[in-house]
C-alpha cells in the first residue's frame, strides 16, 4: 500500500453514520489495498464490487450511500446497441473519460489508484485495466 492512497469503499456491509439523531449513510474511505493484477475476479470484488455488487448490477452495500446510484455494468451492452463498450469502458477505468459517479469524492477512477500500486511498471497497469474490462464485458446480459 502507498501512502496517502485512498478509495471509497465499504467493508462487507454499508456503514451507519448517525448524527443528530437522523440516520445518514456514508461511505467509509479505506487505503487501498493491492490485488493480483492477472485477477479480474479479485480485483472487480476489491475494488468495484462495493459499490457495483459482486453481481455487477450496482446493488452493493455501499451503493445506498452515494450520491449517484452506480450503473448496472451489466447492461453496458445493451445499452449500446448490443456491443460492449470495450474503449469507452477502458478510458473511464483508467480515468481518461470523465463519468460523474466516477468523478466525485464518492467514487474514484481506478487508473490512478492503479498506477500507485505499481509506480514504476506502466505495463501492469495496463494489464489491470485489460483486465478489468475483460470481466465486466464478461458480465454482460
Amino acid at each position: 500500500m502507498k501512502p496517502g492512497v485512498w478509495f471509497t469503499t465499504i467493508l462487507g456491509a454499508a456503514v451507519l453514520v448517525w448524527s443528530a439523531g437522523a440516520a445518514q449513510k456514508e461511505v467509509k474511505k479505506i487505503p487501498v489495498t493491492s490485488t493480483r493484477a492477472d485477477s479480474a475476479v479479485e480485483m472487480f470484488k476489491t475494488y468495484c464490487a462495493s459499490c457495483h455488487g459482486v453481481d455487477g448490477k450496482g446493488h452493493g452495500p455501499a451503493a445506498e450511500a452515494l450520491k449517484v446510484a452506480p450503473s448496472d455494468l451489466t447492461m453496458l451492452k445493451q445499452k449500446n446497441d448490443g456491443k460492449f463498450p470495450s474503449g469507452k469502458v477502458t478510458r473511464i477505468v483508467e480515468g481518461a473519460d470523465v463519468v460523474t459517479a466516477h468523478g466525485s469524492t464518492d467514487m474514484p477512477t481506478w487508473g490512478p489508484i492503479f498506477r500507485s500500486l505499481d509506480p514504476n511498471n506502466a505495463p501492469v497497469t495496463k494489464l489491470r485495466i485489460a483486465n478489468l474490462t475483460k470481466y465486466i464485458e464478461s458480465m454482460q446480459r
